[in-house]
C-alpha cells in the first residue's frame, strides 16, 4: 500500500518559498557559515526549501484513543512505508508523503497528556512503536524522535498556557523538528554558541546561531532551538518554521539515515515572543527521567533496524545462499555453523529487546513516582540497554553479509543500508560512556546524573 496524499517529486522555483532563500543559502556557503557537503547524492533540497504547500495542505490528524490504537496505527504505517524504504535510501528521496501520513494517523500525538486530549501512551508502547516503524524504515523511524522529546519538554516545564497551545497544535498534526546540536564542537558538544536575548524596548526575544544534525527540522512546523540566555542558562525557543531569518537546508550527507534531513538550521535575528520560550535548564534541577526518555527512543530505533537486518539475512540464506563447500548440507539454511550463528544473533537480539523493555518500565515507574531512586534506576537501565543495543545492532547488521555470503553484497539488494543506518545512528550518543555510568553503580552504588 502506498502512502496517502502524493506530492510531486520536483518543485519549480515558483513553488519554493522564494528565490531569496536560495540566494541566502549560497551567501552562507560563500561566507563559511555553512559547509558545502561532499556531493555524492544529496536531496534536491540541499540548497532550497520545501514548498509551502507541504506545510499548508496536510490532512487533519487523528487523535489516537490509547496504547492499542496507537500500536495499530504504527503497524499500518509501517506496512505502508516498508516497500519504498530501500529506494528512498538509495536515491536520498525525502519521505514527504510518508511524513504527512505519519501526522494523519495521529502518530505525532503519542505522548500528549490525557488531560489535554492526547493518548499519553506508556513508554513501553512508545518503544514498541519506534521499533515497528524503524523495522520498516530506519530513517523515518528517527524523524519523530525529537518531536516526542520536545512534547515531553513542554509537559515537564511548560506553563499552562504553553501546554494548552502547543499540545493542541500537535494533536492537529503539527510537527516539531529540532535545533539542538552545533558543529562548533572544539569546545565540546555541550557548549552552545546559539544565543537568545531580550530585545531592548520590545516584548520579543532574538535568537541567533547555526545548528546542524537538525533531524526533522525540514519537515516541521516548529523548530525548538536550544540557546543560552544572558545568564548562560539553557533555554528552548520554539521557533516557527517560516519565521523571518530562519533558513533550513537538507545539506546532510552522512552515509546512513540518509532521508532524515539532518542538516542545517541557520537563525539570523529571529524574533520570538516570550511565550515561545521554555527554561530548559529547570528540567535538571531535581530528579528527572527526561534524559532517559530521550535516549530510549534512539535505542528502539536501532533495535528495529537490527531485527530487519536479521530477517533479511535469514530470508536471503533460505532462498539464495549456497551451502559452503564441504559442509555436507543440501541447503545453506541446513548448515550447522549457520544455524548456530543465527542462534547467537537471535539470542543477543532478544536479550537487548528484553533489557530495552525493562528500561521502558523503569521510566514509567519514574513517571508515576519521581524521586532520586526511580530516576537513578531509569538512567541505569536505559544506559545498560543503550550499550547492549548498540553492540547487538552493529554485530547483526555486519553479520548479515557474513551469513548470507558474497552475493548478498550486490548493490541491487541494498542490504548495506542496515549497517550504514545503525553505524551512523549509534554514534548519536556514544555507547562507550554507558559502561562508565553503569560501572559506577555496580562498583560504588552511584547513579549517573545527566546534566546540561
Amino acid at each position: 500500500m502506498q502512502a496517502h496524499g502524493c506530492l510531486q517529486g520536483d518543485f519549480s522555483l515558483e513553488e519554493s518559498l522564494s528565490l531569496s532563500t536560495i540566494q541566502s543559502a549560497q551567501l552562507l556557503v560563500e561566507s563559511g557559515e555553512l559547509e558545502r557537503p561532499q556531493r555524492e547524492s544529496l536531496s534536491q533540497f540541499a540548497e532550497r526549501d520545501l514548498p509551502l504547500s507541504f506545510f499548508h495542505e496536510r490532512p487533519r490528524a487523528r487523535v489516537l484513543l490509547g496504547d492499542e490504537d496507537a500500536l495499530a496505527a504504527a503497524r499500518l504505517f509501517a506496512e505502508e512505508i516498508r516497500s519504498g524504504a530501500s529506494d528512498r535510501d538509495r536515491g536520498r528521496k525525502l519521505p514527504l508523503n510518508e511524513i504527512r501520513r505519519l501526522a494523519e494517523l495521529g502518530l505525532l500525538g503519542l505522548v500528549v497528556p490525557k488531560a489535554y486530549g492526547g493518548p499519553d501512551v506508556s513508554t513501553r508502547t512508545l518503544v514498541d512503536i519506534f521499533k515497528i516503524i524503524s523495522h520498516a524504515d530506519g530513517s523515518i523511524g528517527q524523524i519523530p524522535q525529537n518531536h516526542h522529546f520536545f512534547v515531553k519538554t513542554i509537559e515537564l516545564i511548560g506553563s499552562a498556557e504553553q501546554k494548552s497551545f502547543f499540545f493542541q497544535e500537535v494533536l492537529k498534526g503539527a510537527q516539531f523538528g529540532n535545533g539542538l546540536a552545533e558543529r562548533s564542537s572544539s569546545k565540546g558538544a555541550r557548549k552552545l554558541t546559539t544565543t537568545v536575548r531580550k530585545l531592548e524596548g520590545e516584548e520579543n526575544y532574538e535568537v541567533n546561531g547555526n545548528k546542524f544534525y537538525s533531524t526533522g527540522a525540514l519537515y516541521s512546523h516548529w523548530i525548538p532551538v536550544t540557546a543560552l540566555n544572558e545568564e548562560e542558562q539553557r533555554m528552548t525557543a520554539f521557533v516557527p518554521r517560516h519565521a523571518p531569518g530562519v533558513t533550513v537546508l537538507d545539506d546532510w550527507s552522512g552515509i546512513g539515515q540518509r532521508t532524515t534531513a539532518s542538516g542545517s538550521v541557520v537563525l539570523k535575528n529571529v524574533k520570538v515572543p516570550e511565550n515561545y520560550l521554555l527554561p530548559h535548564f529547570q528540567i535538571f534541577e531535581g530528579p528527572q527521567y527526561f534524559s532517559a526518555f530521550g535516549q530510549i527512543m534512539h535505542a528502539a530505533i536501532d533495535i528495529g533496524i537490527a531485527r530487519a537486518a536479521l530477517e533479511d539475512a535469514a530470508s536471503y540464506v533460505r532462498d539464495h545462499s549456497r551451502p559452503a563447500y564441504g559442509s555436507g548440507a543440501a541447503r545453506a539454511s541446513e548448515e550447522p555453523d549457520l544455524i548456530r550463528r543465527f542462534g547467537e544473533l537471535g539470542i543477543r537480539l532478544q536479550a537487548a529487546e528484553a533489557l530495552l523493555d525493562r528500561a521502558a518500565d523503569a521510566i514509567d515507574q519514574a513517571r508515576e513516582d519521581l524521586n532520586a531512586e526511580t530516576a537513578g534506576k531509569a538512567a541505569l537501565t536505559v544506559d545498560s540497554a543503550k550499550w547492549l543495543v548498540t553492540e547487538t545492532a552493529i554485530e547483526i547488521t555486519n553479520a548479515l553479509f557474513e551469513v548470507a555470503g558474497t552475493s548478498s553484497m550486490d548493490r541491487k539488494h541494498n542490504y548495506d543500508r542496515h549497517w550504514r543506518n545503525v553505524r551512523i545512528h549509534t554514534l548519536h550518543d556514544p555507547a562507550r560512556l554507558k559502561l562508565h555510568h553503569v560501572g559506577k553503580w555496580f562498583l560504588n552504588g552511584i547513579y549517573h546524573e545527566y546534566k546540561v
